[in-house]
């Protein structure tokens, strides 16, 4: 059984046969990079969740909690929470300043820079996910006319010189799917963790608003438990 080799594949094909090759190395290389470096931060950040959230609230005062956070690999999910509850600490003395509204304005506003930290790379990995097959395919269509196009300047056709160019061309094809297939799965892992992440955040700050808009001096909470297993 004759076996496809690289080398093999890669002197048959034509400039554009080789461009397509080479876009589909290099989409699987980014998202590989972009699948390995997320799922070792989403990792990191589940695991040293709720021994942040436990430091954080057993810390004697907020300026200590901020600090405590800003130490453990947690610090990018929830101590931008605890800036802004921070940065806005000084005005609730001053007489007629909106405290609750402005520290309402003040986490949404680091909620939705969490947000866009926890969904870096996604876009490139359904991006990957949904063009990778088409480039493979595009690969396959134009392999199957390059062969065509030598079958027909050929002077007899026989099944092996007609199924050998159009089986090296099909290899485009499996290779756009060997592309977005890890992409896809890797786009709904991380979509579901990060839904996990943003839930517990969502919690800690909910429970800092109700802790600094209380107008009694810093006690410490019972935080909600977010779940952090199970992805």
């Amino acid at each position: 059984m004759q076996t496809l080799e690289f080398a093999q594949l890669w002197n048959h094909t034509d400039n554009i046969g080789r461009a397509v090759a080479l876009v589909l190395i290099l989409m699987s290389i980014t998202s590989w990079s972009v699948i390995l470096g997320r799922g070792w931060d989403v990792w990191r950040l589940r695991r040293c969740l709720p021994t942040a959230l436990s430091r954080f609230w057993s810390a004697p005062s907020l300026e200590g909690g901020h600090q405590l956070l800003l130490e453990t690999p947690c610090s990018r999910l929830l101590a931008p929470l605890s800036a802004a509850a921070l940065e806005l600490g000084p005005a609730a003395r001053h007489p007629g300043f909106d405290y609750p509204g402005q520290l309402t304005r003040s986490l949404r506003r680091a909620l939705a820079e969490i947000t866009m930290t926890l969904e870096s790379g996604l876009t490139l990995l359904a991006s990957t996910a949904a063009v990778a097959p088409f480039v493979g395919l595009f690969g396959t269509v134009w392999g199957i006319y390059h062969a065509l196009l030598g079958i027909s300047q050929a002077s007899s056709v026989q099944l092996d010189v007609v199924a050998g160019p159009v089986g090296e061309a099909l290899i485009m094809t499996a290779a756009g799917l060997f592309v977005a297939i890890p992409a896809v799965l890797a786009y709904n892992f991380l979509n579901r963790a990060n839904r996990i992440l943003m839930a517990a955040a969502d919690g800690f700050a909910h429970d800092l608003y109700a802790q600094a808009t209380a107008g009694e001096a810093w006690r410490p909470l019972e935080p909600r438990r977010p779940r952090v297993v199970g992805a």
